[in-house]
């Protein structure tokens, strides 16, 4: 399961009204690449894949590819702003090692 803090779920809000999408989904996947290995890919879409896991949290229709779900399980989803911008957070129990860079990590798989 993924869940979406407060914070997380206005940004989704914002993001969906500013592009006049209010219907669609958060989509999150993790690929292969970056660094360490593997980064976050999150989208919104108006319609998620037949095998994607489907959740609601905060409201808000949340997808996960079915081949990254053993990644993404247990992830919390923050958002923040600081003055460089802001951005989302991943709070995943499943990374072994972040990469410097912020935005690849490597994973050990959940064990569910």
């Amino acid at each position: 399961m993924v869940n979406l803090t407060q914070a997380a779920a206005r940004e989704v809000r914002r993001l969906q009204a500013s592009n006049a999408k209010p219907d669609t989904c958060l989509r999150l996947a993790v690929k292969s690449g970056g660094c360490a290995g593997l980064y976050y890919v999150l989208e919104l879409t108006s319609e998620p894949e037949a095998s994607d896991r489907c959740y609601v949290s905060q409201g808000i229709a949340v997808a996960v590819e079915e081949q990254s779900h053993d990644y993404l399980h247990g992830l919390k989803l923050d958002y923040s702003e600081d003055l460089m911008g802001g951005g989302f957070r991943f709070q995943n129990p499943n990374v072994l090692s972040p990469c410097s860079c912020g935005y690849s990590f490597s994973a050990e798989l959940a064990s569910i």
